[in-house]
Protein backbone atom coordinates (compact mmCIF):
# COMPACT_ATOMS: atom_id res chain seq x y z
CA UNK A 1 0.00 0.00 0.00
CA UNK A 2 2.85 2.53 0.71
CA UNK A 3 4.51 1.75 -2.25
CA UNK A 4 0.83 2.53 -4.19
CA UNK A 5 0.66 5.94 -2.08
CA UNK A 6 4.21 7.07 -2.65
CA UNK A 7 4.29 6.45 -6.40
CA UNK A 8 0.59 7.76 -7.33
CA UNK A 9 0.93 10.22 -9.84
CA UNK A 10 -2.97 11.61 -9.27
CA UNK A 11 -2.20 12.79 -6.01
CA UNK A 12 -3.02 16.90 -5.69
CA UNK A 13 -1.28 19.41 -4.42
CA UNK A 14 -2.56 21.29 -1.57
CA UNK A 15 -2.61 25.32 -2.27
CA UNK A 16 0.82 27.22 -3.58
CA UNK A 17 0.75 28.75 0.13
CA UNK A 18 2.85 25.88 0.67
CA UNK A 19 5.59 26.30 -1.13
CA UNK A 20 8.54 27.50 -0.09
CA UNK A 21 12.23 28.61 -1.46
CA UNK A 22 14.33 28.88 0.55
CA UNK A 23 16.19 31.66 -0.96
CA UNK A 24 16.17 34.00 2.28
CA UNK A 25 18.42 31.09 3.56
CA UNK A 26 20.63 33.50 5.34
CA UNK A 27 17.32 34.59 7.79
CA UNK A 28 17.10 30.87 8.76
CA UNK A 29 18.55 29.41 12.30
CA UNK A 30 21.82 28.21 10.66
CA UNK A 31 23.49 25.54 12.59
CA UNK A 32 27.02 23.88 11.44
CA UNK A 33 26.97 20.47 10.36
CA UNK A 34 29.83 18.91 11.82
CA UNK A 35 30.42 15.59 10.37
CA UNK A 36 31.64 12.65 12.34
CA UNK A 37 34.50 11.15 11.38
CA UNK A 38 32.72 7.61 11.24
CA UNK A 39 30.23 8.73 8.82
CA UNK A 40 31.60 8.10 5.31
CA UNK A 41 31.12 10.50 2.53
CA UNK A 42 27.35 8.99 0.44
CA UNK A 43 28.13 6.16 -1.96
CA UNK A 44 25.17 7.41 -4.16
CA UNK A 45 21.51 9.19 -3.91
CA UNK A 46 19.88 6.80 -1.82
CA UNK A 47 22.77 6.80 0.82
CA UNK A 48 22.75 10.45 0.65
CA UNK A 49 18.34 10.50 1.09
CA UNK A 50 19.65 8.19 4.34
CA UNK A 51 22.06 10.72 5.34
CA UNK A 52 19.65 13.55 4.87
CA UNK A 53 16.81 11.67 6.80
CA UNK A 54 18.53 10.67 9.83
CA UNK A 55 19.67 14.38 10.26
CA UNK A 56 15.73 15.91 10.11
CA UNK A 57 14.77 13.45 12.35
CA UNK A 58 17.74 14.10 14.98
CA UNK A 59 16.76 17.95 14.47
CA UNK A 60 12.99 17.02 15.15
CA UNK A 61 13.00 14.30 17.73
CA UNK A 62 9.48 15.51 18.84
CA UNK A 63 8.13 15.50 15.26
CA UNK A 64 9.17 11.52 15.17
CA UNK A 65 7.10 8.14 15.14
CA UNK A 66 8.52 5.45 16.42
CA UNK A 67 7.43 1.91 15.73
CA UNK A 68 5.42 0.52 12.81
CA UNK A 69 2.82 2.89 11.31
CA UNK A 70 -0.45 2.59 10.63
CA UNK A 71 -2.19 0.90 7.79
CA UNK A 72 -3.84 4.19 6.74
CA UNK A 73 -1.61 6.65 7.10
CA UNK A 74 -3.63 10.45 7.43
CA UNK A 75 -1.12 12.10 5.73
CA UNK A 76 1.70 11.68 3.04
CA UNK A 77 3.76 14.58 1.77
CA UNK A 78 6.77 14.74 -0.85
CA UNK A 79 8.75 17.86 -0.91
CA UNK A 80 11.51 18.51 -3.48
CA UNK A 81 14.70 19.54 -2.11
CA UNK A 82 17.62 21.22 -3.37
CA UNK A 83 20.79 21.81 -2.12
CA UNK A 84 24.46 23.00 -2.06
CA UNK A 85 27.37 21.16 -2.09
CA UNK A 86 27.88 22.86 1.52
CA UNK A 87 24.73 21.30 2.24
CA UNK A 88 22.55 24.35 2.57
CA UNK A 89 18.78 24.38 1.13
CA UNK A 90 18.26 26.72 -1.59
CA UNK A 91 15.21 25.15 -2.37
CA UNK A 92 12.80 23.63 -0.96
CA UNK A 93 9.24 22.89 -2.24
CA UNK A 94 5.69 20.28 -1.98
CA UNK A 95 5.88 18.41 -4.50
CA UNK A 96 2.49 16.52 -3.23
CA UNK A 97 0.24 16.68 -0.37
CA UNK A 98 -3.48 16.94 0.17
CA UNK A 99 -3.24 17.85 4.01
CA UNK A 100 -1.88 21.93 4.00
CA UNK A 101 -1.31 20.93 8.08
CA UNK A 102 1.11 18.56 7.19
CA UNK A 103 2.72 20.22 4.50
CA UNK A 104 3.26 22.79 7.00
CA UNK A 105 4.90 20.45 9.51
CA UNK A 106 6.90 18.77 6.71
CA UNK A 107 8.49 22.60 5.43
CA UNK A 108 9.08 23.49 8.92
CA UNK A 109 11.21 20.21 9.63
CA UNK A 110 12.75 21.15 6.90
CA UNK A 111 14.21 24.58 7.33
CA UNK A 112 15.00 23.50 11.36
CA UNK A 113 17.17 21.14 10.03
CA UNK A 114 19.30 23.52 8.20
CA UNK A 115 22.18 22.36 6.93
CA UNK A 116 22.19 19.03 5.66
CA UNK A 117 24.49 17.18 5.39
CA UNK A 118 26.78 18.15 2.39
CA UNK A 119 26.19 16.20 -0.96
CA UNK A 120 29.77 16.06 -1.73
CA UNK A 121 30.32 14.26 -4.94
CA UNK A 122 26.44 14.27 -5.64
CA UNK A 123 26.36 17.65 -6.29
CA UNK A 124 28.93 17.75 -9.00
CA UNK A 125 26.82 20.88 -11.04
CA UNK A 126 26.87 23.15 -7.62
CA UNK A 127 23.47 21.35 -6.56
CA UNK A 128 21.57 18.29 -5.99
CA UNK A 129 18.38 18.24 -6.28
CA UNK A 130 16.01 15.38 -4.34
CA UNK A 131 12.98 13.98 -2.94
CA UNK A 132 11.66 12.98 0.44
CA UNK A 133 8.28 11.71 1.13
CA UNK A 134 7.23 12.44 4.97
CA UNK A 135 4.86 9.52 6.04
CA UNK A 136 2.18 10.77 9.01
CA UNK A 137 1.18 8.14 11.34
CA UNK A 138 -1.17 11.39 13.23
CA UNK A 139 -1.69 15.13 12.64
CA UNK A 140 2.16 15.95 14.09
CA UNK A 141 4.03 13.03 13.67
CA UNK A 142 5.93 11.26 10.68
CA UNK A 143 8.75 8.73 9.41
CA UNK A 144 11.11 9.36 6.93
CA UNK A 145 10.60 7.05 4.27
CA UNK A 146 14.07 6.86 3.27
CA UNK A 147 14.47 5.83 6.86
CA UNK A 148 10.83 4.26 7.76
CA UNK A 149 10.80 1.19 9.50
CA UNK A 150 7.36 0.15 7.91
CA UNK A 151 3.76 0.06 7.99
CA UNK A 152 1.31 -2.31 9.60
CA UNK A 153 0.17 -5.15 7.08
CA UNK A 154 2.77 -5.24 5.27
Amino acid sequence: MLASLCGCSAVGTVASGVTSTVGHAASLATRPFSRSTSVPPPAGLDDYKSQVAQHVASRNPEHQFSGTLPPMLPAIVVLEITVDQEGRMTDVAVQRARDAHAAQVALASMRRSEPLPPPQRLAQAGSLKFSETFLFADAERYQLRSIASGQAGE
